[in-house]
Parts: C-alpha cells; sequence; structure tokens
C-alpha cells in the first residue's frame, strides 16, 4: 500500500513538472515571423526637389518727394488701386530761413537794377528816336533791358519756389505727390504731419508711397548647391502658397543665380520664377511659397516600393531578398535609378515575376501581451 502511495505521489509531481515545462515553454516562446513579398510593376517616376520661399511683385516703384516739407494730407491708404498721376498725398513747404532771405535779396536788386536799365534805356531812345546815336548803340542798350526784365522775372519765380514750392503761384507742380504707375500702393510708411526730403544727387529721400502690380508676380526661393545643376531655364515650376490651401500656380523658371551664398553650412543659389496669377485670383505680396521642381522624369519603367531595399553594411550598395520557397529568401544584388521618395527604378537584378521580400516587417502585439505591458506600466 505504501509503495502504491509512494507511485501516485511520483507520478503527480512528473505531471507537474511536465505541466511546468510546457507552460514555461508556451509563455515565453515567439511565433515566427511570416514575412509577405511584393513584386515589381510599371509606373512613372519623377525625382522633385522642394525650393522654399516668397511671391514678391516683379516690380516695385517707390514714390519720393521733388520738395523738401511736411506731409500735409494724405489722401489714400494702404490697398488702394491707383493709376498713373492719382494724387496720393500733398507737402507743405517749409522754407529755410536763409535760403528765403536771399530769394528776396535777389528779387530787390533784380528790381534795382532794372530800374536804373529802364531809365537809360527811356532816355536813348529818345536820342534814337532823333538819330542821335547810332542803330548799333540801341541795340546794346535794349539787350541789357531785356535782360534785366529777365532776371527780375527769374529772381521772382525762385522765390515763389522757395515759399511755396511752385513758381507758377500753385503748388501742383512739386507739393502734389502723384503716383508715377499704375498698380496698388503696398505701403505708406509716412503720416501726416512727418517731415520729408527730397531726392538728389546726395540723398534717396523720404519714400512716401510703394506702388506694386499684384497681377505681375515672381516667386523667389533658393534651392542647394547639389540640384541647382539639373535646374535649366525655362523649367516648369508648381507654386504652393502657404496662406492659401489646395491652391497651385503655374510658373516658369527665369533666372537662376550665377553666384550662391552660405547658410547655415550650405551653400544656396538664388532662383525666380514668373508665376501666371489668375485674373480672379488675388496674391497678397509676401506670401510663404514652396515651388515643387521636376529635376528628372522616366514614364513606364520597373519600380519597388523603395522600403524594400536593403543595404550592405561594408560596400553601401543595394539589395533585396526575393523568395526562393515557402518563406525562404535569398539576397540579389541590384542597380537602382531615380527614387521619388515612395518609389525606386530597378535598373537592373530583378524581373517582373520576382517576389521581394518585406524585411522590415515586425510581428504584431497578441492581445495578452498588450494588457500585460499595460498592467506591467501601471505597476511602475
Amino acid at each position: 500500500m505504501n509503495k502504491i502511495v509512494k507511485y501516485i505521489i511520483i507520478g503527480v509531481l512528473v505531471l507537474g513538472a511536465l505541466w511546468a515545462a510546457a507552460f514555461f515553454i508556451k509563455s515565453n516562446s515567439k511565433s515566427a515571423i511570416v514575412y509577405e513579398t511584393k513584386t515589381p510593376f510599371i509606373s512613372n517616376i519623377e525625382k522633385k526637389t522642394v525650393a522654399t520661399g516668397k511671391v514678391v511683385p516683379e516690380d516695385e516703384v517707390e514714390i519720393k518727394p521733388q520738395i523738401t516739407g511736411i506731409i500735409d494730407k494724405i489722401f489714400l491708404k494702404e490697398g488702394a488701386d491707383v493709376k498713373a498721376g492719382d494724387l496720393i498725398a500733398v507737402i507743405k513747404v517749409v522754407p529755410n530761413e536763409q535760403s528765403l532771405n536771399q530769394a528776396q535779396g535777389r528779387v530787390r536788386n533784380a528790381e534795382i537794377a532794372l530800374k536804373n536799365t529802364t531809365i537809360e534805356y527811356e532816355r536813348n531812345k529818345k536820342l534814337y528816336e532823333r538819330g542821335v546815336i547810332s542803330n548799333q548803340d540801341f541795340n546794346n542798350l535794349q539787350l541789357q533791358y531785356d535782360q534785366a526784365v529777365q532776371e527780375l522775372d527769374n529772381s521772382k519765380a525762385d522765390y515763389r519756389i522757395i515759399r511755396i514750392g511752385s513758381a507758377g503761384g500753385s503748388s501742383s507742380a512739386n507739393t502734389d505727390i502723384r503716383a508715377t504707375v499704375t498698380g496698388t500702393i503696398l505701403e505708406i510708411p509716412v503720416e501726416e504731419g512727418v517731415q520729408v526730403i527730397q531726392s538728389n544727387n546726395f540723398n534717396d529721400g523720404t519714400t512716401i508711397a510703394t506702388i506694386a502690380d499684384l497681377g505681375k508676380m515672381i516667386f523667389e526661393g533658393k534651392v542647394d548647391e547639389g540640384e541647382v545643376a539639373k535646374l535649366e531655364l525655362g523649367m516648369p515650376l508648381k507654386i504652393s502658397l502657404g496662406a492659401i490651401e489646395d491652391k497651385e500656380l503655374d510658373a516658369e523658371l527665369r533666372f537662376i543665380a550665377p553666384k550662391g551664398i552660405e547658410e547655415t553650412g550650405a551653400v544656396q543659389f538664388k532662383i525666380e520664377g514668373d508665376v501666371q496669377v489668375p485674373d480672379d485670383f488675388m496674391i497678397r505680396a509676401g506670401y510663404s511659397a514652396n515651388a515643387s521642381l521636376v529635376l528628372e522624369k522616366k514614364d513606364s519603367v520597373m519600380v519597388i516600393p523603395e522600403a524594400l531595399l536593403q543595404f550592405d553594411k561594408e560596400t553601401d550598395e543595394p539589395y533585396v531578398e526575393i523568395e526562393t520557397g515557402e518563406q525562404k529568401f535569398e539576397r540579389k544584388d541590384i542597380e537602382t535609378g531615380i527614387s521619388d521618395g515612395v518609389n525606386v527604378e530597378i535598373v537592373s537584378g530583378l524581373s517582373m515575376e520576382d517576389k521581394v521580400k518585406e524585411w522590415n516587417k515586425t510581428e504584431p502585439i497578441k492581445k495578452g501581451e498588450e494588457e500585460e505591458d499595460e498592467n506591467e506600466e501601471d505597476t511602475e
């Protein structure tokens, strides 16, 4: 009887040990990953680059005064459409006291000179009519008299220009600030009461307004030196505006800078493109924009997803693994062409029938393991 109990106890222990071993193996074992495959396919592929920049008017005209003074009145606001000749602002002249005094003195001197010349002219005119003096002497006196009259007119005109800004008694000539081109007022950087300086050889002068035609816009951006050699004038661009979603504008590359500029360790080259603006669409100056350029394009070539590529650790050459049997794969070196970041061209090494391994696939986490991981996180 004791032997039977002993055998029973031994059997129970053995069964318990087997059950514990089986449970341990099952709980710690992971099922093998089943790799899926994909076959090459025919597609069009484009290699693109994106240039960041902004959209600006092709020409911006700065309106500057022809006389120094103070802004008396501004008639238009920023954003207003103007035509050449439209009045924008009026300047009130504040004459320089010294210049004004000199002009007044010149007028007095001209009046004195004319008075003296007139007396001499009238006296000799009577003598000429009597035949006392010659024709040549009288002509010389006539010339002096005419010059004195002209000098008085000139001195009075200069005095009026200094005092009121116009020689004709009206200030419309110099003190009226008018648009010189047709377009939109982008900016009026001055206010009423601000003193402005005229444009001359030594000073650019104060800008009263900036005008541009918003129907003629260009894209200004920069591209990396590694891509600028692939650009050609006349290439089509697709312009995406940061401020306007789901809207692309066509453009044409018109300028590539001959000299690069180093920025943050990389050499960048400036590019410009003529933007085609629809008549019913308005673009504000300075919109940030991206220009998409097609550097290279191939039609109807064999491609595979770029994620299928693997690279040799020593040579850095690309290769893939193709299926030779049920979940059996072998390495195959390939030659690639251009890539669009999603698909890559296969130049050689693969056929359309090859099944390429998705090598970077991971095993999905089971529901029980997810719950166990969550419980461990909560415990921590």
